[in-house]
């Protein structure tokens, strides 16, 4: 029984009762998510249309809470219905399968419960994640250096621009943007849609984003980038960044950095490289020459829960500065957090160099699964990436109806499945609006059937086709073949 609310002899909560709990719902978790969740006879979605699934899983919030048995009933649902993102036939983002060290890291980090913003209340991990900052500094070239770990790839593309901004006019920190002339913003029409919405958020508008000319992989054409910097000086505007991209989202790009960072050094702009998808290929001596010249950036933003599979989230900043600019544009100095008179030295709090007060520890789980395997662990796991796709691509070619938009430079393979109906018939009138509605179809079909997952999305003036993103260290040959033949066996009536 627990106690009531007057009653100050004991707790609220029965440490008991609740650590059963726990373990019932730890064992719910490891069948049905790790077990289960990773077998190719199961399905990877139970689709469920919205009213019904939010009957099944009686989301009602009540004035009395609910018994155990209940509760236990509502894991196994949630457990049930969601999406089995670790499932080996997960193809659908750039984000799948798990590792099960990171997981323990992932476990271990919650249960701990702690804000990473000060040596006293989190002194593990800020020793930790200066040291995995570190290590991924040193994959970039850099010796020295800063960082954080930020809650997602968007985020650290926006500290960047920010950084960028302070850096230039550091009176904005305090005057606001009634200090600044028209800045300007340069990245790829293929670039993620956080260097818009960064714009948007901090005030310089979505119209200052100026698009560059990519070439018709996806990559930046630095000739062209020259030109409209030149032009956006000449019409009055201040350029102060350039967004390029390794591993941009669709067709996994990876933009000529060291030519951008001469056209960066010419008119003396902040160069980020957004590597959130790309950047593990740096732990790969196979093929990290896709972002050859990467040292010269002044930013990098890398998410180790896509490629290394650390699980979500886990994203980095990385600075080449050394000059602490990340904690002077961001400081606020709050007296009851960052006392300068404390017993340890106060560097170690770290709070001051983020946007956030409240930060969840990201590090552990990526430094235990780095612990695990070592970085050539991780190596293999990029290049074997990179043999799936190649499979594929090579299977593609041999059967009718894959039709590649080109030779991938990354893992994503884009493609359209032309149905039979369709085969021969380019020439015809309607032949572009019949195929744009082939992926849809399919797609719906296989998430009501539950059998795999993967996107589809138009791209410019191509019409809708499927991207295929191969990342999990749990997938085999066997599930490519089966992708493939799903596709044909999901299309081929169309």
């Amino acid at each position: 029984m627990e106690p009531t609310t007057g009653d100050l002899t004991d707790p609220l909560i029965n440490h008991a009762d609740g650590q059963l709990f726990l373990h019932e719902a730890f064992k719910i978790i490891v069948e049905e998510v790790l077990c289960k969740g990773t077998d190719v006879k199961e399905k990877v979605c139970e689709w469920r249309e919205p009213e019904e699934l939010a009957r099944l899983l009686d989301l009602e919030l009540r004035e009395k809470g609910e018994p155990q048995e209940n509760l236990l009933q509502r894991v196994r649902d949630v457990a049930k219905y969601s999406i089995k993102t670790s499932h080996p036939r997960f193809f659908n983002q750039q984000f799948a399968g798990v590792d099960y060290h990171s997981l323990a890291g992932r476990f271990l980090s919650e249960a701990l419960n702690t804000n990473l913003f000060t040596y006293e209340v989190a002194p593990v991990f800020v020793l930790m994640e200066a040291e995995v900052l570190r290590g991924l500094r040193a994959l970039v070239g850099w010796t020295e250096g800063d960082g954080l770990f930020c809650p997602g790839g968007s985020t650290s593309n926006m500290y960047a621009m920010n950084l960028a901004r302070y850096r230039l006019y550091p009176e904005v920190k305090s005057q606001g943007l009634r200090s600044l002339p028209q800045l300007t913003v340069f990245t790829s029409p293929e670039s993620h849609y956080s260097v818009k919405k960064g714009a948007a958020f901090m005030g310089f508008g979505m119209d200052n984003v100026i698009l560059v000319k990519v070439d018709d992989g996806g990559r930046m054409i630095p000739e062209d980038l020259d030109e409209k910097i030149e032009l956006s000086k000449s019409q009055g505007a201040v350029p102060f960044l350039v967004s390029c991209t390794s591993g941009t989202t669709v067709q996994g790009a990876f933009d000529p950095l060291d030519l951008i960072a001469d056209v960066c050094d010419k008119h003396k702009l902040w160069l980020h490289v957004d590597a959130a998808w790309g950047g593990s290929v740096l732990f790969s001596k196979k093929h990290s020459h896709l972002m050859k010249g990467v040292h010269r950036a002044n930013s990098v933003a890398w998410n180790p829960h896509k490629m290394l599979v650390a699980g979500l989230q886990c994203s980095v900043l990385l600075l080449k500065d050394t000059t602490d600019l990340l904690k002077k544009c961001h400081c606020a100095n709050a007296t009851y957090l960052f006392q300068q008179d404390k017993f340890y030295d106060v560097n170690l709090d770290i709070g001051d160099k983020s946007v956030q007060c409240s930060r969840k520890v990201d590090c552990l789980k990526l430094w235990l699964m780095w612990k695990a395997v070592g970085s050539a662990g991780l190596e293999q796991r990029v290049d074997k990436a990179f043999l799936h796709a190649r499979y594929v691509v090579d299977q593609m070619k041999k059967r009718e109806g894959f039709q590649l938009l080109g030779d991938p430079q990354f893992v994503n393979v884009c493609f359209w499945f032309i149905p039979p109906s369709l085969r021969g018939k380019e020439k015809n009138a309607d032949y572009q609006n019949k195929l744009a509605k082939v992926a849809p179809v399919i797609k719906e079909r296989m998430m009501k059937q539950g059998t795999m997952m993967v996107g589809y999305q138009p791209l410019g003036d191509r019409v809708n086709f499927f991207r295929i993103t191969i990342l999990s260290p749990l997938v085999s040959q066997k599930d490519m073949d089966f992708f493939l033949d799903e596709i044909e066996r999901l299309g081929n009536d169309l």
